[in-house]
């Protein structure tokens, strides 16, 4: 009987694997609380924060002057008045700012000062100020009167009415007529008119807007212009190149203009003249 004898020998180059267990997970490594918590926004906060402390600093420095009030006010111990007074009577003004002006620094109604001022018929506006320690300033502008408005008022160069007490010192102004609210209207005519007149040697003595939108002017020479309701400036324009053609050395003859024609304007003479008719019509296409 034969016996075959085998020598096994270690298998060399491999290596035993462990098995892999199936579902195992990796550990992870626990972020500490306080990152993991929301962080807080300064932004956020300073937003929140700042009406608080300005609401804080607003009460802090009102309680302050509160309480510091008392010795800073001081009564007033001088009152100016300034500006150019042609008309305004400086100590009318000073007596009726003395009720106002016996109060402290502080407690002076500087508005209530300012209407009552500008109540006196040549006071146009007035500024009213503190300076410090113990003064008041007022300063006051005056009326600057243009025309007479109808026959108790004047108009100022805004076409604002007032009424001085006495009118009789300002009869060399031109007088105005108008209907009522319709003073600015007729003073920027007047001097639309004014401007267009002086070249020719005319001044305005008396301008009206009658009750249905009709224009009259009187010159200082005592020539009416009978001007109509429309096309004013153009109608001036024209009566201004036929008068330095045709009428210039006849002025001191014209007692009326009529203005009212679409191309021309009708004369009417002082006097009778040769040449012409009592009324005549000068026309140009």
């Amino acid at each position: 009987m034969i016996t075959t004898l085998r020598h096994s020998q270690p298998a060399t180059g491999r290596t035993s694997r462990k098995p892999v267990q199936r579902g195992a997970s990796r550990l992870v490594q626990r972020e500490p609380l306080s990152a993991r918590l929301p962080r807080p926004s300064l932004g956020s906060l300073k937003r929140a924060l700042w009406p608080v402390l300005l609401v804080g600093l607003a009460v802090g420095l009102y309680q302050l002057g509160d309480y510091l009030a008392p010795y800073a006010d001081r009564p007033i111990a001088k009152v100016s008045v300034r500006g150019e007074l042609t008309y305004v009577d400086q100590q009318a003004v000073q007596a009726r700012m003395a009720p106002f002006v016996e109060a402290s620094f502080f407690k002076v109604d500087l508005d209530a000062l300012r209407r009552d001022l500008e109540q006196m018929p040549w006071i146009a506006h007035v500024e009213a100020r503190r300076i410090w320690p113990d003064e008041v300033m007022v300063r006051l502008d005056e009326q600057l009167p243009i025309a007479r408005w109808g026959d108790e008022s004047l108009l100022n160069n805004n076409g604002q009415a007032f009424a001085p007490d006495n009118l009789a010192r300002y009869e060399h102004l031109p007088q105005l007529y108008g209907p009522k609210r319709a003073q600015q209207r007729v003073m920027q005519q007047y001097q639309v008119l004014s401007q267009m007149l002086r070249p020719l040697g005319f001044s305005i003595a008396r301008l009206e807007l009658r009750a249905r939108g009709s224009w009259f002017v009187t010159t200082g020479q005592g020539v009416e212009l009978l001007l109509g309701r429309d096309q004013i400036i153009e109608k001036m324009r024209r009566f201004t190149a036929i008068y330095q053609q045709e009428l210039a050395q006849e002025s001191d003859k014209i007692a009326r203009i009529d203005l009212r024609y679409a191309n021309g304007l009708a004369v009417a003479w002082r006097e009778p003249s040769p040449t012409t008719t009592d009324e005549s019509v000068v026309a140009k296409n």
